[in-house]
């Protein structure tokens, strides 16, 4: 019998894993968790990557070789990286293969320094798309307002993105809206959409973090509010996660992405981000179990997916909860007064800021190791 986390697919969704480390793809055990568990791609992002390389000896011979090429940190880095990422990418050939292009990606985000520079994203992510020279790579592309122009052109050019850094039921609309436009751009212009793969990474346990905080000063100061704001503590990032999903089917069913998919394109599927629970208080499968659902991917960190594996209960649960979201959501800005989309609008600064603060220190860590491993 196939353990919870391998039942997950029977349900419509894909599980992706959000790591990645030289020895973890070349020891075997990324192509274990294909094997045995169904994975069926992998995401990354600057914070990853510092970790992997600032606490590991992996990329020791490689940043003594780059070394002698006299690069800079920035390039060291990258080359590093889309090494890891093909590596990743030719294990996940035969998941690829096997579910028609659907699945078996690996994810490289520009970096965080052009979460604001349009023309800059479109730059390094057609240097990256080239460079790593493999069908079943996305290039990660904050969902920024400056993102999206960039979403829109890179798509029409037939580059697989990764949308990241949704907070905003608004700016997910937006970037539905970028991505069917790309489509209609190449389509235009005599372009193929068969095999354009794109998923719009909605993030999670950070809104919860945010607002919870809030929701718990309300019920000490407004006492005949207070049960209400006990009850909505952890529940308003998977009210927001249904509402996105209300979104997809709206817009992916319509007469205007039908005419699209008549040409053979596929929908931009919803992407379930920062699915770790942080507030220890909860149920530590929280997100996964409640937004198991069709068409949608689950990336998910390392140790929650051996949670998963452990004790996960896989049903389909995500279509159940749309009309109990929009009452969560109704309730928190028409009683308790609180504007989801001012705590977005600080999370997508916030969550900018997250990525350039360890991709900074890793720059730093690249330099002084380069150094080291020469010396």
């Amino acid at each position: 019998m196939k353990n919870p986390l391998a039942r997950i697919p029977d349900f419509g969704q894909s599980i992706w894993l959000d790591y990645i480390k030289r020895s973890f793809t070349q020891s075997g055990e990324l192509k274990k968790l294909i094997d045995q568990d169904g994975l069926r791609g992998v995401t990354s992002n600057p914070a990853i990557f510092e970790e992997a390389i600032a606490q590991s000896d992996d990329y020791n011979d490689t940043l003594a070789s780059l070394q002698k090429d006299n690069l800079s940190p920035q390039d060291a880095f990258l080359r590093i990286a889309i090494e890891d990422v093909q590596t990743a990418a030719d294990l996940f050939k035969g998941v690829y293969a096997d579910t028609k292009a659907l699945d078996g990606y690996v994810s490289l985000e520009v970096s965080p320094g052009l979460a604001r520079d349009t023309e800059g994203s479109i730059t390094e992510a057609r240097s990256s798309w080239k460079t790593l020279d493999r069908k079943n790579v996305m290039i990660k592309i904050p969902g920024t307002a400056e993102g999206l122009p960039a979403i829109k052109q890179l798509i029409s050019e037939g580059i697989n993105i990764n949308v990241t850094l949704l907070f905003s039921l608004d700016r997910y609309r937006a970037t539905t809206t970028a991505y069917i436009e790309g489509l209609e751009q190449r389509a235009a212009n005599g372009g193929s959409l068969e095999n354009i793969a794109s998923v719009a990474s909605f993030f999670l346990s950070r809104i919860d973090t945010m607002v919870d905080p809030m929701l718990d000063k309300i019920a000490q100061e407004q006492p005949e509010h207070a049960t209400l704001a006990r009850q909505l503590q952890g529940k308003v990032a998977i009210a927001s996660a249904c509402d996105a999903y209300a979104i997809y089917q709206e817009v992916f069913t319509s007469e205007r992405f039908k005419a699209l998919e008549a040409k053979g394109a596929k929908p931009q599927r919803l992407l379930w981000a920062s699915t770790g629970v942080k507030n220890k208080a909860y149920p530590d499968l929280m997100y996964m179990e409640a937004l198991i659902g069709p068409d949608t991917v689950n990336t998910v960190p390392k140790e929650t997916l051996e949670a998963y594996r452990d004790h996960g209960n896989p049903a389909s649960r995500l279509e159940s909860g749309l009309e109990e979201g929009r009452y969560v959501l109704y309730q928190l800005e028409n009683v308790l007064g609180i504007k989801l989309a001012d705590i977005t609008q600080k999370l997508e600064d916030e969550g900018i800021q997250k990525f350039t603060k360890p991709f900074d220190s890793l720059m730093k860590v690249i330099g002084e190791k380069s150094k080291k491993v020469t010396s």
